[in-house]
Parts: structure tokens; C-alpha cells; sequence
């Protein structure tokens, strides 16, 4: 009988260890889970903030109340990208201009490069110029109104990037990776005597930028330069995919808010999340074909109304992107 109690005792004090690991283990998994949690909603509360009050701003060029419809019919929406290079002492450039237009119709997502040396109308001034200098006489209203007047369509956001930002933005997730597609040694535009080999490079902040910015070596001029500052976008969103830069978000969104404006607010974004995540399954690439022209001395790259009125039907959804490429020598 005594033996029977102490086998008893035995059993029932191993259950209760038992029961104590389960409650442990109850207790870290639910503090973990909280703990993810109050991590998420404070990156949640932190993007909110950053983006409705330092990185939200208004242009008249745009009407809202109509990109707002067409949000929530989800119709094609158009996206003028600039990326702008603030080291000029008038004030800056436009360095890249790019128009990404999403069509959850079809769930393509269609990016137009206009090289910056394109001749264009500026609204507001009446002049035939390049078309990078409407940023720098009225800034991302006069750049978007040019824009619009040029490929004769609405535009219902824009996004303004400031280059150097973009180094920052490299260097808070950690770096990326490019395929180099030429060879050729710097002369200051990152390192002087710095040898930019063939094929994939691992790029800091710094690096980049010298990447990018380069065009005297590259036999394609500015079409190389803008397609290399097509692959350094892709290799910062494929670097944004992975796990390991969730940890990393706060910083991210520390550094967006410290260089990039745009018209769309926090509600815009996560609609756009929602709503058009599907664009994302194709995304071709083309830029503007034209010809090398000289006025008075300057050089321009004009377009031809026939080639603007392709991309304008590409940009409005009457055309597929695979015609305009197809009618194409170039494939960008």
C-alpha cells in the first residue's frame, strides 16, 4: 500500500513538471506572438506617420477626388516616377523619368522611360527644352504637367525620389546585387581608379551611385545609364522581398520619409496593396525611341508623334505593351 502512494506521488509530480513545461511554453509562445505583434503595429503606426505628415504632399496637376474613383474601381492608374538629383546648383534635375502605369484588368504593369534629354513642351512656359528641366523650373507640379501634356494622358500619382536618398535607402537594407553588363574603370563618379568588373557586383549606398551615374563609358550613353537605374529599383524591391529586412523596416521608413514626396497618402498605399497586388505578376519595361537631334548647338533626343501615340495607347489600356515592343528594334 505505501509502495502503491509513493508510485502515485511519483507519477503525480511528474505531471505537474509536465504541466509547468506546458505553461512555459504557452506563456513564451504567447509572448512571442505579442511581442510580433507590438513590433507590427508600432512599424504600422510609424509608417502611417511618416508617410501622411512628412512624406504626403500636393500638386495641383493632379486631380484627387478622380484618382481616388478610379482607386476604388480599380481602373488603370498611372504613376509618374521621378528620381531627382539635388546637387545641381539650380536646384536640381529630373535624372530619371519613368511613367508605371497598373492594369489589374490585364495584371501587367507597364514602366515608360523617357530619356531626360527628350524634347518636350514645358507646361506652364510655353518653350520647347529637354524635358528634365520642367523640375527645375516649377518643380514635381511643372514636371507632372509637362509629363501629362507630352504622352497626352492623366497621371494620378507621382513619386519623387532624391538620388542621394536612394544611397541611404541601399545602405539601410543592407546592400543589393547587380549584373554588370560592361567593363570600365572609374574616374570619380564613385572611386577614382576603381574597376567596375563584368558581371554580378555586390553595391554599397556609395557604390551605387557611382553605378547609376555613369554614362560616358557606357557605348548606349543615357539608355545605359537608365537602365542601369532600372536595375538598381529592381535589386532594392527583390532586397525589400526578403525576410531578413523586416527587422530592418524602421529604419527604411526613417529614410523614405527623409527623401521621397509623393502625392499618395497612407490610406492610397495600403488600397493600392490590396487592390492591385496582382499588377506585380508582369512587369515589362520599355523606353521611349526617338533620334539624336542638334538645335542651335544642344543636343536633344526627339520622338516622333507616332511613336507617342503607341505609348499613349499603351498607357490608357487600348493597347498590349508586348505590340509596342513588338514594333520596336530595342527592348529595353
Amino acid at each position: 500500500m505505501t509502495q502503491e502512494i509513493s508510485n502515485r506521488s511519483k507519477k503525480h509530480k511528474k505531471k505537474k513538471k509536465k504541466l509547468r513545461w506546458s505553461r512555459l511554453f504557452i506563456t513564451v509562445f504567447f509572448l512571442f506572438i505579442l511581442s510580433v505583434a507590438g513590433y507590427l503595429y508600432s512599424i504600422y503606426g510609424h509608417a502611417k506617420e511618416t508617410v501622411d505628415e512628412k512624406m504626403t504632399t500636393d500638386v495641383e496637376s493632379i486631380d484627387v477626388s478622380e484618382t481616388k474613383d478610379k482607386l476604388e474601381s480599380k481602373d488603370i492608374l498611372n504613376i509618374l516616377i521621378l528620381g531627382v538629383d539635388e546637387r545641381s546648383e539650380d536646384g536640381g534635375r529630373s535624372d530619371s523619368i519613368m511613367v508605371m502605369s497598373l492594369n489589374p484588368k490585364n495584371e501587367t504593369t507597364s514602366v515608360i522611360s523617357i530619356p531626360r534629354d527628350t524634347l518636350a513642351k514645358i507646361a506652364g512656359k510655353g518653350t520647347e527644352t529637354k524635358i528634365n528641366h520642367a523640375y527645375a523650373y516649377g518643380g514635381s507640379d511643372m514636371a507632372v504637367a509637362t509629363v501629362e501634356n507630352f504622352l497626352d494622358i492623366d497621371l494620378d500619382y507621382f513619386v519623387e525620389l532624391n538620388m542621394e536618398g536612394t544611397a541611404d535607402l541601399i545602405d539601410a537594407i543592407g546592400g543589393i546585387t547587380v549584373n554588370n553588363q560592361i567593363d570600365w574603370i572609374d574616374e570619380g563618379y564613385y572611386k577614382a581608379g576603381y574597376h567596375w568588373k563584368k558581371g554580378k557586383l555586390q553595391l554599397d549606398g556609395a557604390k551605387a551611385m557611382g553605378y547609376v551615374r555613369m554614362r560616358h563609358y557606357d557605348p548606349r550613353g543615357d539608355f545605359g545609364r537608365t537602365e542601369r537605374q532600372r536595375q538598381v529599383i529592381s535589386a532594392i524591391i527583390d532586397k525589400g522581398k526578403n525576410m531578413a529586412t523586416v527587422t530592418k523596416l524602421n529604419n527604411i521608413i526613417d529614410v523614405l520619409g527623409d527623401n521621397l514626396q509623393t502625392n499618395m497618402q497612407f490610406s492610397d498605399m495600403k488600397s493600392l496593396l490590396v487592390n492591385y497586388i496582382d499588377v506585380t505578376k508582369n512587369v515589362q519595361s520599355y523606353m521611349l525611341q526617338g533620334e539624336d537631334k542638334t538645335i542651335d548647338g544642344v543636343y536633344y533626343y526627339k520622338v516622333s508623334e507616332e511613336e507617342l501615340q503607341k505609348v499613349h495607347d499603351v498607357l490608357i489600356g487600348r493597347a498590349d505593351m508586348e505590340n509596342l515592343l513588338a514594333s520596336s528594334d530595342t527592348e529595353e
